[in-house]
C-alpha cells in the first residue's frame, strides 16, 4: 500500500523525490519521508502527513545530494506512528544505509523473534526494519552481497529501494508482486512505484524492474543482476482494479486500458435495462466508461468527488471514514432523480461503503440503483501488501450473492466473473496473483501470524451504516 521513488545522480535529487512522492500520494497518505545521499553521509526527513503538509518548509534544503530515495506509507504492517515512516536510515559496522519498502513480508515475525532471541533491538514494529537487522547481522562481505543474504532469507512482497555507499539499488521480489519501473530524468537514473511519477517529474519510461532482479546503480553506470531462485511471475491485480493511478502502465499494462476492457466485458456478461450509467469516482470511472460503451447506455457523472478530501479509504482514523462517503461525493440531483442507474464500481470489501452510496442515492430520487462491480468477489484476505481485513470481516466470504444484495439494498448486484477477467488478461493470467478473488496464495501465509495491521477499508457496526 506504500510508494516509493529513488533518484540517482541528479543535483537536486530531494526534489525530484519530492515531486515523485506527489505522483505516488494515492497509494499512501499516513506519512512521508525522503533520505538523501551528499556523498559524505545519509539525512533524512520524515513525518506524519501529505507529502506537501511534510516538506512545505524547508525540509528539501537540508537534503542536498545527488542521489535521494522517498517513500509515501500506509501501514499494512506496523502501528501508525512516526518511529515508522520511511525511509528508515540506519548506521552499522561497516557504514549508513537507508531503506524504503512497498508490500510485506509473511515471515517478518518469525524472523524477528529469533533475531529477538539473539539479542537484536528493534526500534519500529515494521516489518521492514527486519531486512535491516539481516544486513547487519550478515557474515557476507560486499554490501550488495549483504542484501542478497538478507532478501534471500525473508518471504513475501517487497519492492525496495535503498541508499548506500555512494549508490541506489532496487530491488523486487522473485515473484514480483508490487510494482517497480525503472526510467531516466536525462542523466539521471530515476525508480519508482509507478510510471506516473517519471510523467510528473517529466522522465521517461526505460521498463519495469524485473520480478528477483537487483539493480546496482553507481557513479551513473546501472548494474544488472538476478541473485535469486526463479519464481512464477505474480504481480497483484488489484494494483489493476484499484490501487495504481488509471494514467499509469505498471506490469506493463496500461491501468486505464485494463479497468476500460473490464467495463465492457461486465457489460456483456451482466447488463441490465436502466438509463444511466454512472461512476463511484475516481477509481471506478474508466470501467463505468467502458461499461457505457459496450452497452450502448448513457454515461453521466451522478457523483462529483470533493478532490480537497484524502483518500478515504486509506485515511488511518476509523473517525475520519465513519464521515468517508459524505466528505467525498456529492450527488447531483438532476442525474439521479427519477432515473434508472447502474452504478460502476471498481470493488466491495466489507459493503459499508457501496451501502451508504446506495443510500446516498436513493435519498436523492433514484428510481432504481443496480450496483456493477468491474472485479471478482473478494473473498480472502491479502498477505502481501494490500492491508484488506480479515477472511470473516470481507462481505463476499460472509454472504451469498443475494444476501450481499439485499444488505447493501441495490436493485440488483453483479460482479466480474474471475474467468473474465482472466480471459481479458489472456496468457498472462497466471502472472497476476488473484488470492484475493481465488484464495490461491503464491506464498503461503504465516497462519495464526500477527499481521500489526490497521483497517484500511471500513468495518462495519452501528456508527458505520
Amino acid at each position: 500500500m506504500c510508494g516509493v521513488v529513488g533518484i540517482h545522480g541528479h543535483d537536486e535529487a530531494a526534489k525530484v523525490a519530492y515531486l515523485g512522492l506527489h505522483a505516488l500520494q494515492h497509494r499512501g497518505q499516513e506519512g512521508a519521508g525522503i533520505a538523501a545521499d551528499d556523498g559524505e553521509r545519509l539525512r533524512a526527513s520524515r513525518a506524519l502527513g501529505l507529502v506537501g503538509d511534510v516538506f512545505g518548509h524547508g525540509e528539501l534544503e537540508k537534503l542536498p545530494g545527488r542521489s535521494a530515495i522517498g517513500h509515501v506509507r500506509y501501514s499494512t504492517a506496523g502501528e501508525s506512528s512516526l518511529r515508522n515512516v520511511q525511509p528508515f536510515v540506519v548506521r552499522y559496522r561497516v557504514g549508513q544505509v537507508a531503506i524504503a519498502h512497498n508490500g510485506n513480508l509473511v515471515n517478518a515475525a518469525d524472523i524477528r523473534g529469533r533475531l529477538e532471541a539473539r539479542g537484536s533491538i528493534f526500534n519500529t514494529s515494521s516489518d521492514t526494519e527486519v531486512i535491516l537487522h539481516l544486513v547487519a547481522t550478515s557474515i557476507q562481505g560486499t554490501f550488495i552481497n549483504r542484501l542478497v543474504d538478507a532478501l534471500l532469507q525473508v518471504e513475501g512482497a517487497y519492492s525496495l529501494v535503498v541508499l548506500s555507499e555512494n549508490r541506489l539499488v532496487a530491488v523486487r521480489d522473485p515473484h514480483g508482486f508490487r510494482p517497480l519501473v525503472l526510467g531516466r530524468l536525462g542523466e539521471a537514473w530515476v525508480v519508482a512505484s509507478e510510471t506516473t511519477a517519471l510523467d510528473l517529474i517529466g522522465g521517461t519510461y526505460e521498463r519495469e524492474v524485473e520480478p528477483g532482479e537487483m539493480v546496482i546503480i553507481e557513479g551513473g553506470r546501472l548494474t544488472s543482476i538476478s541473485p535469486f531462485p526463479r519464481r512464477p511471475r505474480k504481480a497483484c491485480v488489484f494494483e489493476h482494479v484499484y490501487f495504481a493511478r488509471p494514467n499509469s502502465d505498471i506490469f506493463g499494462r496500461p491501468v486505464y486500458d485494463s479497468r476500460f476492457d473490464w467495463g465492457r466485458r461486465l457489460a456483456r456478461v451482466e447488463p441490465v435495462d436502466a438509463d444511466v450509467v454512472l461512476p463511484v469516482p475516481d477509481s471506478g470511472t474508466p470501467a463505468a466508461l467502458g461499461y457505457a460503451f459496450e452497452s450502448k447506455r448513457i454515461f453521466k457523472q451522478g457523483l462529483i468527488r470533493s478532490h480537497y478530501v484524502g483518500r478515504t479509504f486509506i485515511e488511518p482514523s476509523q473517525q475520519i471514514r465513519d464521515f468517508g462517503v459524505k466528505l467525498k461525493l456529492s450527488p447531483v440531483r438532476s442525474v439521479i432523480e427519477g432515473k434508472r442507474l447502474i452504478v460502476v464500481d471498481d470493488s466491495i470489501v466489507r459493503g459499508t461503503t457501496s451501502r451508504k452510496i446506495v443510500r446516498l442515492l436513493r435519498e436523492s430520487g433514484a428510481a432504481e440503483v443496480h450496483l456493477r462491480i468491474c472485479s471478482p468477489p473478494i473473498i480472502a484476505s491479502c498477505f502481501y501488501g494490500v492491508d484488506t481485513p480479515t477472511q470473516d470481516e470481507l462481505i463476499a466470504h460472509r454472504m451469498d450473492l443475494e444476501e450481499t444484495r439485499e444488505h447493501i439494498g441495490a436493485d440488483s448486484l453483479a460482479y466480474l466473473p474471475l474467468e473474465a477477467l482472466h480471459a481479458d488478461l489472456g496468457d498472462e493470467a497466471g502472472a497476476f496473483c488473484d488470492a484475493c478473488f481465488s484464495g490461491r496464495y503464491p506464498v503461503a501465509p504465516r497462519v495464526g501470524a500477527d499481521r500489526h495491521q490497521l483497517p484500511l477499508f471500513q468495518p462495519e457496526g452501528e456508527d458505520a451504516v
